[in-house]
């Protein structure tokens, strides 16, 4: 039994602010907006983060 749901409509992509991590060996980032801390640090390496924009799927 198959169901037809039909064509998905396409997610807008925005360009959205991000905390990356700084170090070379993780690829650790995170939205701005989901962030608590001023200047958070990386949650899997716990290195400095620096602000980028990256474009990223809208989530509202």
């Amino acid at each position: 039994m198959s169901f037809s749901r039909g064509p998905k409509e396409p997610v807008p992509e925005v360009e959205t602010n991000v905390w990356a991590c700084t170090s070379e060996d993780c690829n650790g980032w995170m939205r701005e907006s989901f962030s608590f801390d001023k200047e958070p640090e990386c949650p899997l390496c716990q290195s400095n983060m620096t602000t980028e924009v990256r474009v990223l799927p809208e989530v509202k």
